[in-house]
């Protein structure tokens, strides 16, 4: 009897241990998520714009991207919102349907920056006074676009196991 009650002790034990153990592992493990995911907000985010434009107005796009698109992303990152923003062309060909004309790269503060639905009509409508040419402006922009894509970017860490 002694020794039945004995191991039913030390089982008793064992299993608290046991569940000591797991709930102090999910707590750091909690807190470990809870500090990445906190990091992770505060990291730099990516996107990557691609605009391939119809035949003959790759020109023209870039016009109007300078012209009104451009001083609207530099405002953005006047206040804060974006940490910098470039823009890259092929040096050489690709075939056609790889082709894109014009890379922009926006890098944002964090991702909930970048993904805040932000609204820019007021910085628009105090840059730009003359709407109704900045609207017909920016519709002939996308009207001259073949295709365009957002391409959010992750970086792979190749020294990593």
């Amino acid at each position: 009897m002694r020794t039945k009650s004995a191991a039913m002790r030390w089982g008793g034990v064992a299993i608290f241990a046991l569940t000591a153990a797991l709930v102090a592992g999910h707590e750091v493990l909690g807190a470990r998520q809870s500090a990445m995911a906190a990091e992770a907000k505060e990291q730099p985010y990516v996107i990557e714009y691609y605009y391939k434009a119809k035949w003959g107005h790759a020109d023209e796009f870039l016009t109007l991207f300078k012209k009104n698109h451009y001083p609207v992303l530099k405002k953005e990152t006047e206040l804060g919102r974006m940490l910098k923003v470039t823009m890259a062309t092929p040096r050489y060909h690709a075939t056609e349907d790889g082709r894109w004309d014009f890379r922009v790269t926006i890098v944002f503060k964090s991702a909930a920056i970048a993904n805040d639905n932000f609204d820019s009509s007021a910085l628009i409508k105090q840059m730009y006074p003359d709407q109704e040419t900045y609207k017909r402006e920016e519709q002939r922009r996308f009207e001259i676009l073949e295709s365009h894509s957002d391409v959010p970017i992750k970086d792979v860490d190749l020294d990593a196991r």
